[in-house]
C-alpha cells in the first residue's frame, strides 16, 4: 500500500464533517531578531505573539522534530495527557524515516523492534544525534483564506502527527525559544504530506511568506486555498504567481531546486551564470550565497550599473558597500532572475540592499567561495515579502516577486480568529 495512504490510516484522527468545507491549514510565522532564522509556534498553532516554544522552519529536514521525551511509564497513558510512545521498526513509517538517515550522522546500534532509530539533524550547526520516531498532537488550525477558524482538525486536542524526538543539546546554536525543527521537504513524511494524507488539507502544497520584521507575522499556508491578505482582500494571492518547474536532484533528494537561464542586472545579462543551472531554495542561509565566479561578476555588473554612485568599504559578509542614502529614487539598478519557464523573479531594492549601519548599505549577496555544493543559494532575505507557492502534487514554484510593489506584505495576513 502506498505509503501515504499507510500514514492516512495509522495517523488520521477523525474529522468531523462540520469542517469538511476548509482545506487549508494557516500557521504564523515569527521572524527571530537575533538570528534572523523563521520559526512556527511548536504546536504549529495559532498563538498570541511571544508564547513560544517554536521550531525553526526548515526546506531540507524530512520529518519535524522536537526536544520531547518518550514516555516510560508503568501506568498507560495518551498523547492527550503529553505522553508520547516510540513507533516500532516494522512499521512502514519506519522504514521511510531510516531512508534518510543524512550521511554526516552516527550510525544507530541495531535495537529491539520496539522503537524505531532515527537521526534528527540539526540544520544550522550540522549537529546530528540518535534518537527515536514518536508521534505527538498538533493542533493546526484551518482558515478560510482570510482568518483562522476557531477549530483545528481532529480530536479535540489535536491531531496525532508523526515526528522524533530529540534532546535539549540538539537545540544549541538555535535561538533560545526554539525547541526544533518543522520539516518542509520533500519528504513523504514533512509537514505538507502528512496534513495531506490525514485530511487536514487536501493536497501537499504549501506557501511561505516570510516577514522581514521580528515585530510583525509572516505567514504559511498548507493546502490550496484561497488565499487573502487583508490590505488587498479581494484579491487571491494565487493570482499574483508566476511558475517555474521544481527539480529533484533524485528520488531521496529533499531540498527544492529550480533551474534558471539567467541573472539580469538594468535588463542586461551578468556573466559566468550557467543557463539551466541549478538553484536551491534555503530558509536556513540568510542572504543568497553564490559560487565565486557567479558573485563575482555580478558585484562587477552592479558595481557597473551603479557607476557614480559612492562606495565605502565593504562590511562583512558583503563585498559591495555604498553610501547609505546616496541612491537616489529609482537608482538602485533592477535586479531579474529568468527563470527555467522564462518567467521573471524580480528581486526589489528591500531584497537587494541590506542597510548595516555607520552609513552603509551593501548589495545582499555572499560570495560562498568556489567549492560550494549549490552554484547558487537564495537566501531568506531574498525570500521576505515574497509569496511562495510549493506545489509539490505537480512539481512547480509559483512566485510573486515583491509583495510591497503590490501595496502589501507578508505581515499583511489577517490572524484574528473567527468562528467556523
Amino acid at each position: 500500500m502506498h505509503l501515504l495512504k499507510l500514514l492516512f490510516f495509522i495517523l488520521a484522527s477523525f474529522i468531523y464533517n462540520v469542517y469538511s468545507r476548509s482545506n487549508t491549514s494557516v500557521i504564523p510565522i515569527i521572524k527571530d531578531e537575533q538570528t534572523s532564522l523563521h520559526k512556527v509556534p511548536f504546536g504549529l498553532e495559532v498563538l498570541e505573539p511571544n508564547q513560544g516554544p517554536y521550531l525553526i522552519i526548515d526546506l531540507d529536514t524530512p520529518y519535524a522534530w522536537k526536544d520531547i521525551p518518550i514516555t516510560n511509564s508503568p501506568v498507560p497513558c495518551g498523547e492527550e495527557e503529553g505522553c508520547r510512545h516510540p513507533v516500532p521498526c516494522d512499521n512502514d513509517l519506519c522504514k521511510e524515516a531510516k531512508s534518510y538517515i543524512n550521511p554526516i550522522c552516527p550510525t544507530p546500534n541495531k535495537t529491539d523492534c520496539t522503537m524505531c532509530i532515527v537521526t534528527p539533524l540539526n540544520p544550522v550547526s550540522k549537529a546530528c544525534v540518535v534518537s527515536n520516531l514518536t508521534t505527538d498532537l498538533l493542533r493546526p488550525y484551518w482558515t478560510n483564506g482570510r482568518n483562522p477558524i476557531n477549530s483545528f482538525p481532529g480530536s479535540p486536542f489535536g491531531t496525532r502527527f508523526l515526528l522524533s524526538t530529540a534532546p535539549k543539546s540538539l537545540d544549541q546554536s538555535f535561538p533560545k525559544d526554539v525547541r526544533g525543527v518543522a520539516g518542509f521537504s520533500w519528504s513523504a513524511l514533512c509537514i505538507p504530506r502528512q496534513f495531506a494524507s490525514t485530511g487536514v488539507t487536501n493536497a501537499a502544497k504549501f506557501a511561505l511568506c516570510l516577514p522581514s520584521s521580528s515585530s510583525a507575522l509572516g505567514v504559511t499556508f498548507v493546502g490550496e486555498g484561497p488565499f487573502y491578505f487583508k490590505t488587498n482582500p479581494n484579491v487571491d494571492l494565487r493570482s499574483y504567481l508566476s511558475y517555474t518547474p521544481m527539480v529533484r536532484k533524485s528520488s531521496k533528494s529533499l531540498g527544492y531546486y529550480i533551474k534558471m537561464n539567467r541573472i539580469l542586472i538594468k535588463g542586461k545579462p551578468v556573466n559566468s551564470v550557467p543557463k539551466g543551472g541549478s538553484v536551491k531554495m534555503s530558509t536556513i542561509v540568510t542572504y543568497t550565497t553564490l559560487r565565486s565566479d557567479i558573485y563575482k561578476a555580478l558585484v562587477a555588473s552592479f558595481s557597473n550599473a551603479t557607476a557614480g554612485i559612492p562606495q565605502v568599504p565593504a562590511v562583512k559578509p558583503f563585498g559591495l558597500c555604498f553610501k547609505d542614502g546616496a541612491f537616489g529614487s529609482g537608482s538602485v539598478p533592477k535586479i531579474d532572475l529568468e527563470m527555467e519557464s522564462g518567467k521573471i523573479w524580480s528581486v526589489s531594492v528591500e531584497n537587494s540592499i541590506k542597510r548595516v549601519g555607520n552609513g552603509a548599505a551593501c548589495l545582499a549577496f555572499v560570495d560562498g567561495g568556489s567549492k560550494v555544493t549549490d552554484p547558487i543559494l537564495i537566501g531568506t532575505f531574498q525570500m521576505e515579502n515574497n509569496f511562495l507557492y510549493f506545489d509539490l502534487v505537480n512539481q512547480k514554484l509559483g512566485f510573486s516577486s515583491s509583495l510591497l510593489s503590490r501595496g502589501t506584505s507578508c505581515s499583511s495576513f489577517n490572524f484574528n480568529v473567527v468562528a467556523n
